[in-house]
């Protein structure tokens, strides 16, 4: 009889929880009270458009509570010619955290401080914050071009991302240009923008001849999302100004 009733206690205790799981796209009374914010519900693309355009990116879709892009590969735009940005707001001290997921062998990337210039890049100015398949993207031979880096720059250390197929959190957290990464977690980067230290980091990558990181990055911007030509999704998108 005793564990009749403990194994009924069991059940309920494991419905209940099920039941007050937070649905995806949904924030908590206690987020509303810190003064999170959705920059995606699950259902439109309210807010977003394509970097230096007034419409939506046409290889993006929402599937099963997630923004996806790459579906609509014979579409014009796909693979880096589709990057979007939340064009309602641009934003200065923030933390933001979104989930995403992404197909085998995939790269994509997280961008803040995004500010458009005619004909370049979402990441002509802008820091990126890495999405990619650790074990079998193309782009996996330096620790600073793993999932959770700052691309190029700075690698996420530890090294925790999930395999392709699975969700990660990506918190990434920006205030008076003091930075983290926080991947499943762990923190995993951190660094302090327009220091003399930041622009030693600069000039030991990639960026280091580009005149938006030369001079920059901005101290606001929008936030970006990356087209690279590989099916990736993104959930949970929310962020609190600080």
């Amino acid at each position: 009889m005793k564990k009749v009733v403990l194994l009924s206690i069991l059940f309920a205790t494991v419905g209940s929880l099920s039941l007050s799981a937070q649905k995806n796209n949904t924030l908590t009374k206690k987020e509303k009270k810190q003064g999170w914010t959705l920059l995606f519900d699950g259902k439109s693309f309210d807010g977003w458009r394509k970097c230096n355009s007034t419409e939506m990116a046409v290889n993006w879709i929402i599937d099963d509570e997630a923004m996806e892009v790459g579906k609509n590969k014979e579409k014009e735009g796909w693979g880096q010619g589709g990057d979007i940005l939340f064009g309602s707001k641009k934003y200065a001290n923030f933390e933001l955290s979104i989930d995403w997921k992404i197909e085998p062998k995939g790269n994509s990337g997280i961008f803040y401080y995004v500010v458009e210039y005619p004909e370049k890049a979402i990441y002509y100015a802008a820091p990126e914050v890495q999405v990619l398949d650790n074990w079998n993207a193309s782009d996996n031979k330096l620790t600073n071009h793993l999932a959770g880096s700052l691309y190029d720059i700075l690698p996420a250390l530890p090294q925790n991302a999930k395999p392709a197929g699975e969700w990660n959190t990506i918190v990434i957290r920006v205030k008076d240009g003091k930075a983290t990464h926080t991947q499943n977690g762990v923190k995993v980067v951190e660094y302090e923008l327009w220091t003399p230290e930041w622009y030693e980091l600069v000039s030991k990558s990639k960026f280091k001849d580009w005149p938006g990181f030369k001079e920059g990055p901005a101290k606001e911007g929008y936030i970006g999302l990356q087209d690279h030509g590989y099916d990736c999704w993104f959930r949970n998108i929310k962020i609190r100004e600080l």
